[in-house]
């Protein structure tokens, strides 16, 4: 799935995304350092794995979006 970052704090290496239908949806540390990524921008398109649905939707992995 892919998303546009919308927050980042470097320091706890958490923050949000947009879905594509302007939905944000919050990322942790453990799916941040999933990616292998070290810094993030916002505006940035990204590539998410997630889980769950509606309210407990979660991410679990974000990177960047490559073609």
């Amino acid at each position: 799935m892919q998303a546009t970052s919308y927050t980042y704090d470097p320091e706890t290496r958490s923050g949000s995304v947009l879905l594509d239908d302007g939905t944000p949806v919050e990322f942790g540390t453990a799916a941040f350092d999933a990616g292998g990524l070290r810094l993030l921008r916002p505006g940035q398109r990204v590539r998410i794995e997630t889980e769950g649905a509606g309210a407990e939707l979660r991410i679990t992995l974000v990177t960047l979006q490559t073609f």
